[in-house]
This record gives structure tokens, sequence and C-alpha cells, in this order.
């Protein structure tokens, strides 16, 4: 089992035992639910899958034959409500276990899997369903999603049938009865490396949700992402937080961690609650670990000491940067270091502090030797050290495994991507002298101000290290005189109220802890962020209002 991944990837070490090579090598006809999932399934089919539990005392234990069989018979039933290579079909389910039922299901019949949060209302339906031309979906009773979706339907008349889990509705298939109905085996059915296998809605930071489309062979990329940056074998049980309707979901914890023979734990919680969620970690054994910074600072405030977490071997972040006072009080508590690592909707993690490496608290650390990865200025050409530039991405549109093949259905925004040779991730980071990276901001959010060229993420973290701060976000704000400054839009924690006077104080902190300029000379305190469904705060929201204002 040790080597299994190695089928599909060619990988290196340089002399301190850290990779440097990692290329994936795979048959025309590759298909993670077959190749992966039915045939270690063949070769270990008692070995655990997956343990999955919830908050109502729901546990369940599955084997690679299990799910295989799962998959097959959920295929099968899928087959004969008329689902085909190439319908779009969308998951909402949280982190419901018929969530992978349902992927690897429709890996095997060649059709695209929508996931979907359980955040979304109806006008966010509507706008998906069109977009994709969704003619399926498999929803949860809970969290309202049926009643969005039926709204949205009085709208769009191209869902051809709609399957419940969690409960019985009139008007939906239950899901998990009609799977039971049909046989395991399923004769393969082919499909291309290159054929469309999964497509996520970005977070929409910026504008409308993008749909990013994913090939079979994305399935693959993820391998490095578990072995290399999770630092997962197959003897590790692996939690991440990360609700199915993300794509971490499907670089953290639905491909490249089960090809390294991983045990999936999933906690399908109500609700966030850093108690519960320590609990989990010290009573089921887990070993590898990944979740954003906010939630290891809540861990640390709700009291890493009054929890064993000593099984917990390896420990990784993502999905915001790290602050690094979060960095040095986990370590202080479990004696891990928090990998960091970068990764978007369009691939899988980019630059990380992979295993081996002395990570900096803050940095990102190095880019992923899956990719060819540079920071270059407007006109294209390198950043020098501690110069702030683009992330991009050296490839072919649409050839490489890991990298998304496209915007569907918008040309325009994909040749706007994918220009010049590269890939262009729209987020800034500068590159030290050892070859860390650091991230910096998305490139709309960069502010130019009186010469100087600012991130806002810098001033965020120091910010947030000051006990009046619970959220803030940092933006360009018009002036009359510098043309644009710093404005720092914040909502003050409980006990603190908002006065000119912590206005000044603030700002003296930022002065004291970065160069001058940096400081914001607006602050404003507000109630709430403007966020996106994902939680990512929306600048350009906060920029939008700022204009209304003049």
């Amino acid at each position: 089992m040790r080597d299994f991944y190695k089928r599909f990837v060619d990988e290196g070490f340089d002399e301190n035992g850290i990779l440097n090579k990692f290329e994936i090598k795979l048959e025309d006809n590759f298909n993670f639910a077959y190749d992966v999932i039915d045939e270690i399934a063949r070769m270990y089919p008692e070995k655990k899958i997956m343990h999955w539990i919830n908050d109502h005392g729901g546990d369940r234990v599955f084997t690679y034959r299990e799910m295989s069989e799962l998959s097959g018979r959920c295929a099968n039933m899928l087959i004969a409500h008329g689902v085909k290579k190439g319908d779009m079909v969308m998951a909402v389910l949280k982190r419901h276990y018929e969530f992978w039922i349902l992927a690897y299901a429709l890996m095997k019949i060649g059709a695209v899997l929508i996931p979907a949060t359980s955040q979304l209302k109806k006008k966010d339906y509507v706008y998906r369903f069109k977009a994709a031309d969704v003619a399926y979906i498999v929803a949860t009773l809970e969290d309202g999603v049926t009643e969005e979706v039926e709204a949205a339907c009085e709208e769009y008349d191209g869902i051809r049938e709609k399957f419940v889990v969690h409960g019985r509705k009139p008007g939906w298939t239950e899901f998990m009865p009609e799977v039971e109905k049909y046989p395991a085996e399923l004769e393969r059915i082919p499909n291309s490396k290159d054929d469309p296998m999964l497509a996520y809605f970005s977070s929409g930071t910026t504008g409308y949700p993008k749909m990013v489309l994913h090939a079979y062979a994305y399935a693959a990329g993820s391998i490095s992402t578990a072995k290399h940056w999770h630092n997962i074998n197959e003897n590790s049980v692996h939690l991440a937080v990360s609700e199915t309707g993300w794509a971490k979901c499907a670089w953290g914890k639905m491909f490249g961690q089960l090809t390294c023979g991983a045990e999936q734990f999933i906690y399908d919680m109500d609700r966030f609650k850093p108690d519960k969620l320590l609990s989990v970690l010290q009573n089921y054994d887990i070993t590898t670990f990944c979740a954003p910074p906010t939630m290891y600072r809540f861990f640390i405030k709700a009291g890493l000491e009054n929890y064993d977490l000593s099984h917990l071997k390896y420990s990784c972040v993502a999905g915001e940067a790290l602050n690094p006072e979060v960095f040095n009080r986990w370590k202080q508590y479990t004696g891990l270091d928090l990998m960091e690592g970068f990764g978007q909707t369009e691939t899988v993690v980019v630059v990380a502090n992979f295993v081996g490496m002395t990570p900096k608290p803050g940095s990102m650390g190095k880019p992923s030797p899956l990719y060819n990865v540079d920071i270059v200025k407007e006109d294209g050409t390198p950043c020098g050290v501690n110069e702030t530039g683009e992330i991009v991405i050296r490839a072919e549109r649409g050839k490489h495994p890991a990298l998304f093949r496209e915007y569907y259905r918008n040309k325009e925004m994909t040749d706007n991507a994918w220009r010049g040779g590269y890939y262009h991730t729209g987020d800034t980071a500068y590159r030290d002298e050892d070859g860390y990276f650091w991230y910096v901001g998305r490139t709309d959010d960069l502010i130019k101000a009186s010469g100087y060229r600012i991130g806002p993420f810098e001033i965020e973290s120091i910010l947030m290290e000051h006990p009046s701060v619970l959220e803030c976000a940092i933006t360009a704000a018009d002036d009359p005189i510098r043309g644009k400054v710093v404005k720092a839009t914040i909502v003050l924690a409980k006990g603190y109220t908002a006065s000119d006077e912590l206005a000044k104080e603030l700002q003296d902190y930022v002065k004291k802890s970065t160069a001058p300029y940096k400081y914001p000379r607006i602050v404003e305190f507000v109630d709430e962020l403007p966020k996106t469904i994902s939680g990512k705060i929306r600048r350009v929201e906060i920029r939008e209002n700022d204009g209304k204002k003049q």
C-alpha cells in the first residue's frame, strides 16, 4: 500500500529529503473512481477509507470495498434515472458521507459533479443552475436547502429529478434507499483523462462566481498535496474541516489522501464549535489535521491545554494568510509547526511548507515542483527579491493536469486568466532571499498610495494582534491630496467602543510595527464586514460603498 500512489507520479528529492520533482503520469483513460477506489478495494478490501461521525450520534465506518460497491450501486441507480455522460449534477451535501458515494458514482458514469454549499439562497441557485445547465440535484434536507431549490425551480425548469438525503420530502427521491435497490457490479464506462469531471463555483470576492471546470486528471494533482504537504501515509487518520461545497474539499480530502492510503475522518458538524472539534481531535486519535487560521485562533481561545492532542503528528493551515501569533501559540501548546499552504479553486496546493522544510511563521512556503511558479511585475518580467508581484504559473492553457481547464462558458475570463504563457492567479506576493513566498493580497486589493505599493494582509495581521480588533479589512480609499490612502474597516471585540481615541491608538499601533507609510489614515468602525458565502471578506464591496458615499 505504501507506494500505491507512485503508479501515478514521478517524484524526486534534494539532499535534505525535500521534494524537488513531482510529475503526473497517467494513462489516457485515467479515472480516479475505477483506478484508485476500485483498485484499492480489490487489493485491500477491508482497509478503512472513511470514518464518519456527526453531532447527533451518527457513526459509520466504510471500507474501500464498501465505497467501491456503494459507488457502483449509485452509478447504476443514476443511470436508471436518466443520468448520462456529460450531465451536470449538483451536490449540496455539507459533510454527509453520501457526498463521496455520489462523487465517485458520477466519475464512473462520466457526469460532472458540481459541489455547492448549503448556505446558498434562491438567487444563488438560479444563477448556478442557468450557468451550468444543471440537470439533477442531490441535496440535504437540512438548512432549508430544499425550499431554496424549489423556489429556484420556479425560475429554472431544467432540473429533471431531485434527490434528498437525511429525510423525506414530496417531489424528491430518497437518495440512499434508492441506491440500495441497485446492483454494485458496473462495467467500466470509457472516459478520457481530459474529459470534464468536476466544477466548482468560485467564492466571488470581486464579482459573480466563476464556474471552474476540472478534468479527470485533476484528481491525481492532489497527490502532491496529500503526500508532501499534509504528510499523509497509509497509517494516517486525516481530518480536513472543509465543507464539500468548496474546492479545498477536493484537494484536501477527496483524492490524493485516499491515493496515499489514508483513512479520511469526516466530522459532519452542524456548526463549528472549537471545544467540540478539539474533543474530536483528542478522542478519535487524529494524526493529521488541516483547517483555516480562524479555527486555530478559536482553538487557542478555547484553551488547548485542556485537551490531549498527543496523537496529532502534523498540522496544516490554508484558506487565508496565517498570522505569526497563531503559529507561535499553536506550537507552544502542541509542539507542532503549522505548515501553511496556498492554492485556489483553479489548482491544488501551489506554494507550501512541504515536508522537511523549516517554516517561517507567516510565509506560504515555497513553490510546489508540480508547477512552474513565478512572481512577475505588471509587464510580465520576473520580480526581484522582496519585490511584490503577481503569482503566476507557466503552463500550456488547459493542458496541465493539476490546473483547471477553463471558466465554463466564459471565454473572455478564461483568456484573461491565461495570457502571456502564464496562468495568472490574481494573488500577489513577494519572495524573500531564501525563496519563501509571503502573501500580500489579491491584485485588485493591492493599494498604491503616495508612490508605495501596499498589501492589505500585513496591516490586517498587525491590527488583529490588538485586543480591541475582532475582524478588519484594509482597502484603498480616495484622497484629494494623495490620490489613495490606506483605510481600515474594523469590527470591534466585545467590551470596546468606537472612538476617535481608539482609532488614533490603532493607527499608532500599526506605525510602531511596520513602515509608517503603511498606517491606515482612515479608520472606520462597523458592526460587520461584507463577506462571500464562503466567509471571505469582500474588499471590493467596501470600496464600492466608499464610492457611493462621495
